[in-house]
């Protein structure tokens, strides 16, 4: 694969007088406020440019539906008033009286290499000033990537961390051969999108787990053993982490520099951690963080790095411990005797996502860091298992075979919203970057 290239010819937009050359404000959206009344009119451009400029005005409004920070204003409103003539002066009061609270704006033009020139501006009504504005010259076919990057300096504007280029690592059967290999790793956008095969291996792979910068995935593969390797997305370069014993559940530390996974290297199923050197990517000392004769495994860093969540069967059934990154002060935070695993810690570590068995019923569960409270967030009858957090911790993506076979769902935190991102073969262990 090669990565995407876009050049950025100016940050800070325009010419001293117009709206875009006032001072850049950022907003913040607080726990509970409502939704900002987002105007999204159609996008000028040359007969040309008029179908890229559609296509990314289409992506980008399904980002910003996506956020549920924003609420986009009936079209029909538009008609009420006149149309953009000119995105860098817009009439504020026309946008005003029709209940809008921030305004983009944006030309898609020719570029004289061949590509386009996308700019665009995002403006407070009430204010008259300009939010962010950006003009990128973008030499590219994905157009969806130029939408997504937009939406993501929205984001950042707003005080919330990017996601619509994030990407989901995960595992899948579709490209199954006779030769007994069923499970190579993909890649896709947040929203199911391009879907990508990154593995062409003889074994089956699974449990991939990104690095903090989203160019490597740290994964397991088996054949005779399973063995944990990393892998450079977009170089195809692998490197060996492990593969004394069975080795599973790779996860990323929050800095990049250690890899903390499950392995029986010693025996018996424990905790390790391995120190992992970036550029190239080289492996260091492996260090054993759990001592018990029972099975450990499916670690999960905290946000902060300092503490790990890992699934361990010490307690006669399979159940969620909190221990400290060193491997000290192990304790219990699931309840109950039911079969507990897959635990994520959220992006800003207030809550573990988990699954649960009750009465033979796969279900997801939170665990609030601060009271301690349990809460369910999936009801189904369907096996709904391998929770991860969006960057943003708005949105879950998990395993589901809710439509007859196993595939990749997403739901938003607080239940709603439940969207089907894979159709073809069976897919799991979806595994969003950060």
């Amino acid at each position: 694969m090669k990565k995407s290239i876009i050049s950025t010819i100016t940050v800070l937009l325009f010419a001293a007088g117009s709206a875009a050359a006032q001072q850049e404000v950022t907003m913040r959206i607080n726990a509970g406020m409502p939704p900002v009344a987002f105007a999204l009119p159609p996008f000028l451009s040359s007969p040309a440019t008029k179908t890229k400029a559609d296509e990314i005005q289409a992506v980008l409004e399904a980002d910003i539906k996506y956020t549920r920070i924003f609420e986009l204003l009936p079209k029909a409103h538009y008609g009420y008033i006149k149309a953009l003539i000119d995105y860098k002066n817009p009439d504020f009061k026309e946008w005003e009286s029709i209940q809008a609270n921030v305004l983009f704006t944006a030309r898609v033009e020719g570029a004289p290499d061949g590509g386009i020139i996308f700019e665009w501006l995002l403006l407070d009504v009430k204010s008259r000033r300009s939010i962010v504005g950006k003009s990128w010259q973008y030499k590219e076919t994905n157009l969806r990537k130029l939408a997504h990057m937009a939406a993501d300096e929205i984001m950042k504007a707003y005080g919330e961390k990017p996601l619509f280029n994030s990407k989901i690592a995960f595992v899948s059967t579709r490209d199954k051969n006779d030769s007994g290999k069923n499970e190579d790793l993909y890649i896709m956008d947040y929203d199911g999108f391009n879907q990508t095969r990154i593995t062409h291996r003889p074994e089956n792979e699974s449990n991939p787990t990104w690095d903090p910068e989203a160019k490597r995935l740290a994964y397991s593969a088996w054949q005779n053993n399973t063995v944990i390797y990393i892998i450079d997305v977009y170089e195809g370069k692998r490197t060996m982490v492990s593969q004394k014993g069975q080795n599973f559940t790779p996860a990323w530390s929050p800095d990049g520099k250690k890899l903390a996974f499950s392995s029986s290297m010693d025996g018996n199923q424990e905790i390790y951690i391995a120190e992992i050197e970036a550029n190239p990517t080289r492996v260091g000392k492996i260090t054993r963080l759990t001592f018990h004769p029972e099975a450990d495994s499916a670690p999960s860093w905290s946000h902060d790095g300092r503490q790990i969540v890992f699934t361990s069967d010490r307690g006669g059934s399979t159940q969620i411990y909190i221990m400290n990154a060193e491997g000290g002060n192990p304790r219990r935070i699931s309840t109950g005797s039911n079969h507990h695993d897959a635990p994520a810690w959220s992006p800003n570590g207030d809550k573990i996502v988990y699954v649960a068995r009750v009465d033979s019923i796969f279900d997801l569960y939170f665990y609030n860091v601060r009271t301690g409270q349990i809460s369910k967030l999936t009801e189904s009858n369907a096996l709904n298992e391998s929770p991860s957090w969006s960057p943003d911790g708005r949105h879950i993506i998990f395993t589901s075979n809710k439509s007859g076979t196993r595939q990749l769902h997403v739901l938003d935190a607080d239940g709603l919203n439940l969207r089907q991102l894979t159709f073809k073969g069976e897919n799991k262990l979806g595994k969003w970057s950060h």
